[in-house]
């Protein structure tokens, strides 16, 4: 072990997700540290030719395992094909992101290979080769701070704590074999929801509500997020107390999100809710409150009854939509 970093790229259905990007660029800043090759892995079916984006990224090689045998994903037959790929490549680092399928492929590739694991990390870095991963522990309450010294290091990624950076590379593609032998599991069906609903973690405009919407009727702020076609969020508040379900968490224990625009209504500001959104490039706060911590953070704050202030700007963004 130890020749760099491989990175793998998750796709759903011939697309990259946000994260891949993440992953890759977090991917290339180790690699250039360690003086290695980054290599990126994209596994799917008629995957090959969205391979070739990440060449933008500064990829050296991009190995593509393309069979119709991974059109679905599955824990066994991922694992089993990226094990392959990984005893070739013989990375001193493997990255992935911590979303729901790179947690899953995270946990039974380290299992497989027998290697050390740092899941859901915030901030990585190297001290002479060893593998430092920051990451929250007990409910947010504490970051802990994880070393992995054996390779190969593997490190699960949150999404949308690493910039996106585009950087020069060979991007020499390179295809695997697929050997994916018996699994006992296979997808027999798939129902997907088409709802129209942003994801959380990709939206460029999120909508969150906390403690001050009084209840578990968000439909104040989710006429203002279709509008804007944006996401609609909550603060740990408002999931603690059943109004939304944890995947709208946006904080330190729910999801860390960076879109352009964020928009907090009736939440205070605690500090594991700003760890989740305090990256967004543009915050506007509605709270009563005048002396709410989310002030401190927001570019544009408004001091007034959210349920007076929301309808309101839902009603001109119609005016100005036409």
């Amino acid at each position: 072990m130890g020749k760099g970093v491989l990175a793998f790229a998750e796709q759903v259905d011939g697309s990259f997700r946000k994260i891949a990007y993440e992953v890759v660029s977090e991917a290339r800043r180790l690699a250039d540290i360690l003086q290695g090759p980054l290599t990126a892995v994209v596994m799917g079916s008629g995957v090959e030719e969205i391979a070739a984006e990440l060449k933008a990224y500064g990829v050296d090689c991009i190995v593509i395992a393309d069979d119709a045998a991974l059109t679905d994903y599955t824990t066994e037959a991922y694992t089993r094909v990226l094990s392959g790929i990984v005893k070739d490549k013989a990375p001193e680092i493997i990255l992935l992101g911590a979303s729901t399928r790179g947690k899953d492929l995270a946990a039974r590739l380290a299992a497989h290979l027998d290697a050390g694991l740092a899941m859901d990390c915030i901030a990585l870095s190297l001290d002479n080769s060893a593998l430092h991963a920051t990451r929250p522990m007990f409910g947010g309450k504490i970051l802990a701070d994880v070393v992995i010294e054996k390779a190969p290091k593997i490190a699960a990624l949150r999404p949308n704590v690493a910039e996106v950076t585009e950087a020069s590379g060979a991007g020499e593609l390179e295809k695997a074999p697929v050997e994916v032998g018996q699994t006992k599991t296979r997808v027999v069906e798939k129902k997907v929801e088409t709802t129209g609903v942003v994801d959380l973690t990709e939206a460029d405009i999120v909508v969150s509500g906390g403690r001050g919407m009084g209840g578990a009727d968000f439909s104040v702020i989710e006429a203002l997020a279709q509008e804007l076609g944006a996401a609609v969020g909550a603060s740990r508040s408002a999931v603690d107390e059943g109004w939304r379900p944890h995947s709208d968490q946006v904080g330190q224990t729910g999801k860390v999100v960076s879109p352009s625009l964020y928009i907090a209504c009736g939440i205070s500001g605690a500090i594991q809710h700003l760890a989740g959104m305090g990256s967004s490039k543009y915050i506007v706060a509605i709270n009563k409150d005048p002396e709410a911590p989310i002030f401190k953070k927001a570019d544009y704050g408004i001091v007034e009854d959210l349920f007076k202030v929301v309808p309101a700007i839902t009603a001109e963004i119609k005016k100005l939509k036409g």
